[in-house]
């Protein structure tokens, strides 16, 4: 009975965390969860110049790769994208990294009442030529360059600012189509879409920390948009979606349903840390998620008979899933980048629950 009884409690207390979220009591959330007492206060030099450690990176991508894989439905395919021939943006040179710039038109192309499950960016990696690899060296050989993806969201002040979407080591040696998984990159263009593209940002950096594997980092290359490139394989950013109206799953609140008079069902609640102005300098990923909520109503048992101190039946969360960030915290007199997962921030389920 107290096993029960503290089951209860967890998921009274799970309502409570994920339904109520006024951005000043998910400032305490965030707080209390990584045991701050209050918002780090940076300086505008803690923020220039930020590099995501292996380790850190590695640690936050595996987090999302868990939630991802918890989420995802079965797909059917929606149309394969190949970008604007001619816009490509510039590709930029530096010691330690590669950077490629793509350019996707997504306007009209996810068909209404749809979802977007699955969104796959296919680069097609071109064989390597060995003119481009540095001189061996003494040191320990280097197999495999780390290919990270940004989603690039432009700031109405002209600025850009870029989320990380995925990352994942690839062997310098082999050539052929690498796939990468940009699903967020697409539910947030849809979150912010000003009918405009959406933008990617290709990163090749070094495996490990180095000029030796900075050096074999920049013998990799994909094929660009640029109609120049005469290599195969365009990039392409394939789509999967489930048509809401055959396959929406039961308990999603339809979009024209009026909060709080629609049977108990689960309604899209979108927090973005960039717009929240505590978070969005120290809270590096995500952009922003989506959180949902519940809402509705829910049928009532009839008067008589009815169980000893039970109450209404109420529209609640029947279960969650956590949220993986990454975030900056000082220590000292420096700042080091950290990763959490957050427990019971996304609605998965809503349910009636009866109160007591």
């Amino acid at each position: 009975m107290e096993l029960r009884c503290a089951r209860m409690l967890c998921v009274l207390c799970l309502v409570l965390t994920v339904q109520a979220f006024t951005q000043e009591g998910l400032k305490e959330l965030v707080l209390k969860q990584l045991g701050l007492s209050e918002v780090p206060k940076l300086h505008k030099r803690d923020l220039e110049d930020l590099v995501i450690p292996d380790h850190v990176k590695n640690k936050y991508m595996s987090m999302l790769k868990r939630q991802r894989v918890k989420r995802r439905a079965l797909p059917s395919l929606a149309g394969i994208l190949r970008g604007i021939p001619g816009h490509t943006g510039e590709i930029l040179y530096s010691d330690t990294t590669t950077r490629q710039r793509l350019m996707f038109d997504m306007e009209g192309r996810i068909p209404k009442n749809s979802e977007v499950t699955m969104a796959e960016l296919k680069l097609f990696k071109k064989p390597l030529d060995r003119a481009k690899l540095p001189a061996k060296q003494s040191h320990r050989p280097v197999s495999n360059a780390r290919v990270s993806v940004y989603w690039v969201q432009r700031q109405h002040d002209g600025t850009n600012r870029t989320s990380l979407i995925d990352s994942r080591l690839v062997p310098i040696c082999e050539s052929g189509w690498k796939s990468f998984d940009v699903t967020q990159a697409v539910h947030y263009w849809l979150r912010n879409k000003r009918r405009e593209p959406m933008f990617l940002e290709v990163w090749i950096e070094g495996e490990r920390v180095g000029r030796y594997a900075s050096e074999m980092a920049k013998a990799v290359s994909f094929t660009s948009q640029d109609p120049k490139d005469r290599a195969l394989g365009k990039p392409e950013l394939v789509l999967h979606t489930l048509n809401l109206d055959d396959y929406g799953s039961p308990g999603e609140c339809r979009e024209e349903a009026t909060v709080g008079k629609s049977t108990c069902c689960r309604q899209k609640h979108y927090i973005s840390f960039r717009e929240l102005p505590w978070a969005q300098h120290w809270i590096l990923e995500p952009a922003g998620f989506q959180a949902y909520r519940c809402s509705g109503s829910c049928l009532q048992p009839p008067r008589f008979p009815r169980r000893p101190g039970s109450g209404q039946r109420s529209c609640a969360v029947a279960g969650s899933s956590a949220l993986p960030i990454l975030y900056l915290v000082r220590r000292g007199n420096h700042t080091e980048i950290e990763a959490a997962e957050f427990p019971n921030m996304i609605v998965e389920r809503c349910g009636c629950l009866t109160d007591g």
